[in-house]
């Protein structure tokens, strides 16, 4: 009799499996815990798709992953690339669910933007990635494979590397509100049996959970955190990100300071400016005001057009203006470098669509 649950359920995706689920696997086996740290070789540091071309395995255990695991469990629904060498790719999950990540390509660097939730709860008014709300959190096993599959991408002909060089998790979903299994993948990525990526040169992105954020920070990791401000004033912000009306900025602040004092990285304070909401010279004043004095830096966005959003981007000369006004109070800033914008791959516009 042929067992038709047991061919209808997906095999697991060894990345899935933590370090303590797999050394439990291997000893009921009675296989030594080394194969692990083997087989996690194979799929992060050397990219193996198959079980079989793990060579340093025996033949049997080889073909028993095989029945039981596949060595990646999500699949690439389709695949963009931008005329300025950015990567664009939309991801299929075993449960059908769809994600992007981007790879963002430059000089020396290599640079995977990669998401954390299907969809996003925020209801950043702004942004693609929250229209149709929250599915769900991804597992540390979904975000790590995010990274190979951008890994894999063809590097352009300009950039120097092959390898990523830096994470930025500023993709869909709040970072923070899926932190241990982001934590997880961050240390797949960063230890020393993993992709030789410095935690330095890792960007946690968050609307602000100041409880998460000290969380955070008392783990003593040196990831860089980059909090989306998008505003000087409470009432503004709220209603540009909804969130904030439970947390207020001078919490999200205080929060900032201790990661700072925890850490010794400078925050980054994120702040898309959107055309006659907040880039105005006062909206400049009163945020040089906020952040002076503190160790911070400002990345100004000007919004990336979004369909079926309202907003439109503000004009060059409002953003120069706004900077100079920042720059003349003492406070680090600068305007982020548009890439991808032509595949909607540019900050605020991943979502999830097929076409």
């Amino acid at each position: 009799m042929i067992d038709l649950e047991k061919r209808t359920v997906p095999r697991r995706g060894l990345l899935g499996l933590s370090r303590d689920e797999l050394a439990v696997w291997l000893r009921e086996r009675g296989l030594p815990a080394m194969r692990a740290r083997q087989l996690r070789r194979w799929l992060i540091v050397e990219g193996a798709d198959s079980f079989a071309g793990m060579t340093d395995l025996p033949k049997a255990l080889r073909e028993e992953l095989a029945e039981a695991f596949v060595p990646l469990e999500t699949t690439v629904a389709r695949h963009m690339q931008a005329a300025d060498g950015t990567h664009k790719l939309l991801v299929r999950l075993q449960d059908g669910q769809l994600i992007e990540c981007v790879l963002i390509q430059e000089n020396d660097r290599r640079t995977a933007c990669i998401s954390t939730q299907v969809g996003c709860g925020m209801g950043c008014v702004f942004c693609a990635s929250g229209l149709n709300g929250v599915e769900r959190n991804l597992t540390a096993g979904e975000i790590i494979e995010q990274l190979l599959r951008l890994r894999a991408m063809p590097a352009a002909a300009a950039v120097t590397e092959k390898r990523l060089t830096n994470i930025v998790v500023m993709g869909m979903g709040e970072p923070l509100a899926n932190l241990d299994a982001l934590l997880e993948a961050l240390q797949a990525a960063t230890g020393k049996d993993g992709m030789g990526i410095g935690a330095r040169h890792v960007t946690i992105s968050t609307v602000g959970l100041p409880a998460k954020m000290r969380r955070l920070a008392d783990l003593g990791k040196q990831y860089h955190l980059a909090v989306s401000l998008h505003a000087p004033s409470d009432a503004l912000r709220t209603r540009i990100v909804p969130t904030n009306a439970k947390t207020g900025i001078a919490a999200i602040l205080e929060a900032a300071d201790y990661y700072f004092q925890k850490t010794g990285r400078q925050v980054t304070f994120e702040y898309v400016m959107l055309g006659g909401v907040n880039d105005s010279a006062a909206d400049a004043e009163k945020l040089a005001g906020l952040l002076r004095g503190r160790c911070a830096h400002v990345n100004l966005i000007p919004f990336n057009d979004v369909s079926g959003l309202p907003d439109r981007g503000p004009s060059p000369e409002a953003v120069a203006a706004f900077q100079a006004i920042i720059r003349r109070r003492g406070v680090s800033v600068k305007v982020r470098k548009r890439k991808g914008a032509g595949i909607d791959a540019a900050c605020g516009q991943l979502r999830r669509q097929e076409s």
